[in-house]
């Protein structure tokens, strides 16, 4: 029985690398199918709470949440924008955190982060770690690619042998927790 799995790297940007990292690190999953999502189409006015009591919950926000109900597991790769979330991502997670309580259904996770820098990500993906830890009960898996440019081709994915070995072993905790 194939898994579902939604992924999307934490970008609006049209050449995310996070998205690349994401979508690589999805089709790893043994037996997947993959809905691969693009920001872009979830883009919505900035969330206030002086907008929601005038117009409720939006649309997108409902529909982000359906897709993440759906799928068996979820994959984030991260943007770090000054040293945080994509505004982008912020947006979208500041909406559907209004819904209900349990924001990512308590489905495995595997968060991810990659950059052109030597840090890859590092404390974006710190910051979703310690804030996701609390709000889901299930599975959270972690991994950063640093130096995306030298680390990664899109033919063979990640090429450095240390770095793929450890992204494998993360990947491994992640499959495990899907069953």
């Amino acid at each position: 029985m194939s898994k579902k799995i939604v992924a999307f790297g934490a970008s609006n940007s049209k050449n995310s690398i996070n998205r690349k990292l994401a979508n690589f690190a999805a089709h790893q999953i043994k037996d997947a199918e993959v809905n691969l999502l693009d920001l872009n189409d979830f883009e919505m006015p900035i969330y206030s709470i002086d907008r929601e009591k005038e117009s409720g919950i939006h649309p997108l926000a409902e529909k982000f949440k359906a897709i993440l109900r759906e799928s068996d597991g979820i994959l984030i790769s991260f943007a770090e924008h000054n040293g945080a979330y994509s505004t982008a991502f912020k947006n979208i997670f500041d909406w559907i955190s209004r819904q209900e309580k349990d924001v990512w259904y308590s489905k495995p996770m595997f968060l991810l982060a990659t950059s052109p820098g030597a840090r890859g990500g590092r404390t974006v993906l710190e910051i979703a770690m310690n804030k996701f830890k609390f709000m889901n009960q299930n599975t959270l898996v972690d991994f950063s690619l640093p130096s995306f440019n030298e680390n990664f081709s899109e033919t063979e994915g990640i090429t450095q042998p240390d770095m793929k070995a450890a992204f494998l072993e993360k990947l491994a905790l992640y499959e495990a927790a899907l069953k």
